[in-house]
């Protein structure tokens, strides 16, 4: 008789759904400036002060009063930017000033210092001066209790300068999930390490590894639990002691030796155990002490996808991120497609603009142990059920994984 699965298939919105209800937002903690890239924001933030905090100089030039009509003017000193003086300026007099500079008593206008001549003392406006010509006011960049920045922003260079700009030495964000990375089974060897028959290395520890550090988790390495029940439990309570979440993969299908199931099921929640997908259809999701487990096909482009699509939106859920889906475009194939009729598959892709269009090229062939596949890569092309053929100029959903060069 053929052997039948326990689980019944979820579709993948009901598994994703699933995830996100079991995937809490983890505390808070402060961290420096030179820590806060790619951190998630517990707070808003508001500027203490206003930027800038005084009138300054946009440019190199000459401090004056703009009313003043005077086409030459005597230079009664300098001001520097990060140097405060006494200086004055009065009708018929200017003050030598550099970019960032605060502007001196007196004047309210720059004049950019190549519509000007100087000697012996004086200097020469050569075009009509407004006030507020090449000044920043107090305040223009940034007011005096503005929100700069709102809860749940990640943090780019340019949020990190923000911050540094209003004042601020540390800021308060979100902790990051530690993710614990197991491997399965008997034929696997660390790289480096000769191979004998049968064995392969163990790709799948690596690429989880740095998949989890691009979500912003901070990836623990478990190493290779061997296929038998006293192993497999082992290296699970010490991933659950020390971790926030779980990833494995491989043992999860149906073979003899894909013993992770009836262990998460022995010691807490399996809440699915096979998706509508491809590749990825065996991906396993499970709570153990209300932490969340993934247990992913042994496959290296399944485990990958199913990261993608489970994994990396509980991790980034978990750090607070308000924005964490990936952008979905509208694409045109390249070439004709066959695909999976009868579940949604999702088939790796670069997309790429030509003529005013996005096309989509697959990366070749695509099967689940195909790594290359993923090399190169920038989008997931995701295709319905229904049809197997797709032909070219077909319009189909891409999930972008990075930018598309244009």
């Amino acid at each position: 008789m053929p052997v039948t699965s326990p689980y019944p298939l979820v579709t993948i919105e009901h598994a994703l759904n699933t995830i996100l209800a079991h995937s809490p937002i983890l505390g808070t903690e402060q961290v420096s400036l030179t820590r806060a890239l790619g951190r998630v924001l517990a707070e808003d933030v508001i500027a203490p002060a206003a930027v800038p905090p005084f009138p300054a100089a946009a440019k190199d030039g000459y401090a004056v009063i703009a009313a003043d009509k005077a086409g030459r003017r005597r230079i009664i000193g300098e001001q520097l930017a990060g140097r405060l003086s006494d200086l004055r300026v009065e009708p018929g007099t200017a003050v030598r000033i550099t970019t960032g500079a605060a502007l001196p008593k007196g004047a309210d206008a720059v004049v950019m210092v190549e519509y000007t001549s100087e000697r012996d003392g004086w200097v020469e406006i050569e075009k009509e001066v407004r006030a507020g010509d090449d000044v920043r006011p107090v305040g223009q960049d940034i007011e005096a209790g503005q929100r700069v920045l709102e809860r749940g922003s990640t943090l780019g260079p340019a949020e990190v300068g923000l911050l540094a700009a209003v004042g601020l030495s540390a800021v308060q964000v979100h902790c990051q999930p530690r993710v614990a990375i197991l491997s399965t089974g008997d034929e696997l060897r660390e790289p480096g390490q000769p191979l004998q028959p049968g064995q392969i290395y163990d790709a799948n520890r690596f690429s989880l590894a740095a998949a989890v550090e691009l979500a912003g988790g901070v990836p623990r390495s478990l190493g290779i639990a061997l296929d038998s029940l006293d192993a497999l439990q082992h290296a699970l309570a010490k991933a659950l002691a020390e971790n926030d979440v779980v990833v494995t993969s491989g043992g999860v299908s149906m073979g003899k030796l894909d013993l992770l199931k009836p262990i998460l099921e022995a010691r807490g929640q399996v809440h699915f155990g096979r998706v509508i997908m491809k590749p990825g259809k065996p991906v396993t999701f499970a709570t153990v002490d209300q932490k969340p487990i993934f247990a992913l096909p042994g496959f290296p482009v399944s485990a990958l996808v199913s990261f993608e699509l489970f994994v990396r939106p509980a991790l980034r859920q978990m750090q607070g991120d308000l924005d964490w889906p990936r952008p979905r475009l509208t694409v045109r194939l390249a070439h004709a497609v066959q695909h999976d009729a009868h579940r949604t598959e999702y088939q790796r892709a670069r997309v790429y603009v030509e003529k005013g269009r996005f096309l989509a090229q697959i990366t070749g062939a695509q099967g689940s142990g195909r790594l290359l596949s993923l090399v190169g890569a920038n989008a997931l092309l995701e295709l319905p059920p229904g049809n197997g053929f797709l032909p070219a100029d077909s319009e189909v959903t891409a999930l972008l994984l990075q930018p598309i060069g244009m």
